[in-house]
């Protein structure tokens, strides 16, 4: 036989069975191999469901594959009361993403609609109920952080560049509430509540005193000490920058417009969320973590409360939470309560994959349960048409979920 006989048989595919052919017919088999397993497996053991924690990480989006189990795997009940908070048959959804920092959600009752805060985008961004659709809601914003509505239904925002407390009127027209104390400057106002009396309650941290999300302090400021970074870049002709004058407080706003203060930095320092309960006796306010221009310790990423007397005088301080779940720190920062007393508070557990979110604790202080999210969660809110869905502002996006509860008071 010649060797071009015998290229030529041995290339017959008749004749000749072809490595590639061989690798095909062995991976075939070794898929039905397998296949036959998982078969069996299935069988004998229900599929895990997707959670944030799995690998690739579950899809929260409009496109993601449907959560049909009868607990979503990331609502997670640490106590057995919680099964009365939480809704079995629902799902976490994310509803928009493509943020820089999401920020101070807050729900308008007659609108039926979200804002919230993309603060280094310097806007407001508004989430409608009746078609889902995402638009600018306000830009620029000054850098706005946290936001609510007051029981008239106006609108009320923390603005980190001007450092004031701004209410919008139901006219169009917007009303500066608070942008000093005492002659001096505000920081950078964080969040607000109101109160029925007429009266809005606010944390004053200086996170706003940054690039990133504000502005730094002018030259020779606690932000700015060496006086490298020039705040007037990107700002409007004219734009004069602050400097750091008070210490991290928070304050009242009396409806007289009088501005009180009401828990002192020695309290609580770098408060940052802030609630009342739902039978507004109590106020909780939040500590985080040590803020630019700060020359203390700074805060400890905890939770305190406070009685509240029916002269707005606080007293009875006690720790609430120290946040620390299964050892790690679920750092809070926006908080709200429900119609039950309990306090839904946003999780930045930093990279612990699977405690960022929202923890959910009693009235007494007692873990209830937890909201697993993919990424850092900074502030919630209660709102939807029955006011029983949980808004979530994580990091890049917006994410929400029906409850078995509803949320107290406005925005």
């Amino acid at each position: 036989m010649t060797r071009q006989q015998c290229d030529s048989e041995q290339r017959d595919p008749d004749t000749t069975l072809s490595r590639r052919s061989l690798v095909h017919g062995l991976a075939i088999a070794a898929g039905a191999t397998m296949a036959g397993a998982g078969a069996a497996l299935a069988q004998n053991a229900p599929a895990a469901p997707p959670t944030t924690i799995t690998t690739p990480p579950r899809d929260f989006g409009p496109n993601g594959a449907p959560t049909t189990y009868f607990w979503d795997p990331d609502i997670i009940a640490v106590d057995p009361s919680f099964e009365n908070l939480a809704q079995p048959n629902t799902a976490i959804k994310r509803l928009h993403t493509g943020l820089l920092w999401a920020e101070g959600p807050a729900w308008s009752g007659q609108g039926r609609y979200l804002l919230w805060s993309d603060i280094p985008n310097n806007r407001q961004m508004r989430w409608t109920e009746d078609d889902g659709r995402v638009s600018v809601f306000r830009m620029p914003s000054n850098n706005s952080n946290g936001n609510s509505f007051d029981f008239q239904g106006r609108q009320l925002s923390c603005e980190h560049l001007t450092r004031r407390v701004t209410r919008y009127e139901h006219d169009g027209t917007a009303t500066v509430l608070a942008d000093s104390y005492q002659g001096k400057k505000l920081n950078s106002p964080n969040d607000v509540v109101a109160h029925p009396d007429g009266s809005y309650w606010f944390t004053d941290p200086p996170y706003g005193g940054q690039l990133y999300e504000g502005e730094p302090d002018g030259p020779g400021g606690p932000s700015n000490a060496g006086g490298k970074l020039n705040p007037r870049i990107g700002q409007p002709a004219g734009f004069v920058p602050g400097k750091r004058e008070l210490p991290t407080n928070c304050y009242r706003i009396d409806p007289s417009g009088r501005v009180d203060l009401v828990v002192t930095e020695d309290q609580v320092p770098d408060p940052n969320g802030l609630c009342f309960s739902q039978d507004f006796k109590k106020l909780y306010v939040v500590s985080t973590g040590k803020g630019p221009g700060d020359t203390g310790a700074g805060g400890k990423g905890d939770i305190h409360v406070f009685d509240v007397g029916s002269d707005n005088k606080l007293s009875n301080q006690k720790l609430f939470t120290d946040c620390m779940i299964d050892g790690v720190k679920c750092g809070p920062d926006g908080v709200r309560c429900d119609v039950n007393g309990n306090v839904w508070s946003s999780s930045n557990a930093g990279r612990a994959v699977g405690y960022s979110g929202v923890t959910v604790w009693s009235p007494e202080g007692k873990l209830l349960g937890r909201i697993r999210l993919p990424e850092v969660c900074g502030n919630v809110c209660f709102g939807g048409p029955k006011r029983n869905r949980l808004f979530m502002a994580a990091s890049q996006s917006l994410y929400a979920v029906y409850t078995a509860t509803q949320g107290a008071g406005p925005g």
